[in-house]
C-alpha cells in the first residue's frame, strides 16, 4: 500500500522542523508528502523551500481559505496514494506510526484507522490540560483520548483514509472550522464504514500554553457541534450537552436563590467542585499540576457549553 501523507500548516516555525524530519525519514520511504500553507510569514515557508531538494515527493501548496477542511478538500484530489494520512505540526509520532497504519488497516479491514491522542509533556499548564481532556470527568467517553482502548469506534484522532472511501460519502465540509474530523467520521459511520482505533498507531499531542487559547479552542468546539448533530445524528452521546446544561444551570443559578431562599438549589454546583477536586487531584501529577488542573476543568466545561448555546442560536437565526 502507497501512502500520501497530508499536513495542513500555519505558522508553524516552531515546530517544521521536527514534523519535517519525522515524514522525511519514517518508514516506508516510498511515500507522497503535501504541506498545505495557509499564509504562514514565520518563516515555515522558507525553512521548506529550502528543504525542497531532498526530494520530488515533496509539495507545497498554498490554502487561500487557510481552514484545515479547505486544505484537506484540496490536496486529497490530488494523492495518488492508496491510503492519506493526516498529520498535525503540534503532534509528535512513533517512528513506526506509518507502519502501524498501514498493518491496522490489513488486519482489521477498516476503511479508517488512527491511534488515541496521547498527551505530550510539555509545561505546566500543558500537562494538567493534558490530564482533564483524558479524564472521563474532563470529556466523557470519547474513546480517542483513552490510549489504552482498542477496537472499533467512530472517531479518531487524526486518523488515516483509504482513498477509495472519498468517492463513496463525498469529501470534507469546509463549513467546519473545528469539529470537521467528528463530522466526517460520523457520516462515515453512518454510510457503514468501519473506523478502528489501534493503542500501537503512536502519537503525542501537544495542547495550548495559555488559558486564553484553551477557552478559544473548546469554545469553537461547541460552537460547531450542534450543526455536526443535526447533519450526523448518529454522533449523539450524552456528553455533548451536559456543559450546556451546566452552563444554563450557572446562568439562572443567581435568579434560582433570589425566587427560592434555598441553598439545595447548589447542589449540582457543589457537585461538580468535588468531582472537580477528586479528578485533579486523584492522579500522579505534583502539586502544582493538580491545582491547574482544577482550573482547567470549568474553562473547558463552560467555554465548550457557551460555544454549543452560540451554536444553537446561530443555527436558529439561519433557519429563521
Amino acid at each position: 500500500m502507497k501512502i500520501s501523507v497530508v499536513i495542513p500548516i500555519y505558522q508553524e516555525i516552531l515546530f517544521i522542523e521536527n514534523i519535517f524530519n519525522f515524514v522525511i525519514n519514517a518508514k516506508p520511504h516510498d511515500k507522497e508528502i503535501y504541506f498545505i500553507d495557509g499564509g504562514s510569514n514565520d518563516g515555515t515557508l522558507e525553512y521548506l523551500n529550502n528543504k525542497l531538494s531532498n526530494g520530488s515527493n515533496i509539495n507545497i501548496i498554498n490554502n487561500p481559505r487557510k481552514t484545515v477542511p479547505f486544505a484537506l478538500n484540496m490536496t486529497i484530489p490530488l494523492c495518488k496514494g492508496d491510503i492519506i494520512v493526516r498529520l498535525d505540526a503540534h503532534t509528535q509520532y512513533s517512528k513506526d506510526y506509518f507502519e502501524k497504519i498501514i498493518n491496522t488497516f490489513i488486519e482489521t479491514g477498516a476503511e479508517i484507522v488512527g491511534g488515541p491522542m496521547r498527551i505530550a509533556k510539555g509545561s505546566s499548564l500543558q500537562n494538567a490540560i493534558g490530564i482533564a481532556t483524558t479524564s472521563k470527568f474532563g470529556i466523557g467517553n470519547s474513546t480517542f483520548h483513552f490510549e489504552n482502548y482498542k477496537g472499533f469506534t467512530d472517531s479518531v484522532y487524526l486518523g488515516a483514509w483509504k482513498k477509495s472511501i472519498f468517492d463513496k460519502i463525498g469529501l470534507f465540509d469546509i463549513f467546519f472550522k473545528r469539529n470537521q474530523d467528528d463530522e466526517f467520521h460520523y457520516r462515515a459511520c453512518k454510510n457503514g464504514l468501519k473506523i478502528y482505533q489501534n493503542p500501537e498507531i503512536k502519537l503525542y499531542y501537544f495542547p495550548r500554553n495559555s488559558y486564553n487559547r484553551l477557552f478559544i479552542q473548546y469554545f469553537q468546539y461547541g460552537l460547531y457541534k450542534p450543526k455536526v448533530l443535526i447533519k450526523n445524528s448518529n454522533g449523539f452521546s450524552v456528553r455533548h450537552l451536559i456543559p450546556f446544561f451546566f452552563v444554563l444551570y450557572l446562568l439562572v443559578l443567581p435568579l434560582l436563590f433570589y425566587y427560592f431562599k434555598s441553598l439545595f438549589i447548589f447542589f449540582p454546583l457543589d457537585l461538580y467542585l468535588i468531582l472537580s477536586f477528586y479528578f485533579s487531584f486523584v492522579k500522579n501529577s505534583n502539586i502544582k499540576e493538580k491545582v491547574l488542573t482544577l482550573l482547567v476543568y470549568p474553562i473547558i466545561h463552560i467555554s465548550y457549553g457557551l460555544g454549543f448555546i452560540f451554536g444553537i442560536f446561530k443555527l436558529l437565526k439561519k433557519n429563521s
